[in-house]
């Protein structure tokens, strides 16, 4: 099994990945975390109604960017995703994974067209602090900015 652990501007967040059950969402996720991809990138998207997710992953903070490749969903049949659920964001569409992903803070309406790869074991009261803050409702999909800012500092890999 492997354990990702985000350091935050906020404080830490640690997360155990799904290898049994996407592992080529965890694959694709710890290869761009070994590389760095994630330091030092802000968290650009933070909803509270309808569905309850911090969206993070996006180099270019404008929730439009990612690694240059996309990737086919997996484990969405029947998904559900409580409160801690790590999953993959997408660009509109199926199959359309890259290097966003969200983590639900509460449970909410989401469709299962999302890959949940990970589940939050610590660290959570700091995603749900910042969606308590709110949002500057900057994004027409819902949410926007988070009005307390968040930005992942790195992303360490470990095996368990």
């Amino acid at each position: 099994k492997s354990r990702a652990t985000v350091q935050t501007n906020r404080g830490t967040v640690v997360i155990d990945l799904l290898n049994k059950w996407a592992p080529c969402t965890v694959n694709s996720f710890v290869s761009l975390a070994r590389q760095g991809f994630y330091n030092n990138t802000p968290c650009p998207r933070v909803t509270s109604s309808g569905i309850y997710v911090l969206q993070c992953g996006d180099p270019t903070g404008t929730g439009s960017g990612g690694p240059g490749y996309k990737f086919s969903n997996e484990n969405t049949k029947g998904a559900t995703y409580p409160a801690g659920t790590l999953a993959m964001a997408n660009s509109g569409g199926t199959n359309t994974n890259g290097s966003q992903f969200f983590i639900v803070y509460a449970g909410g309406g989401l469709a299962p067209s999302y890959t949940p790869f990970g589940v939050v074991v610590k660290g959570l009261d700091i995603v749900r602090n910042v969606a308590e803050a709110g949002n500057n409702g900057s994004n027409s999909a819902g949410g926007g900015q988070p009005n307390e800012k968040i930005s992942i500092e790195s992303v360490k890999i470990s095996s368990y």
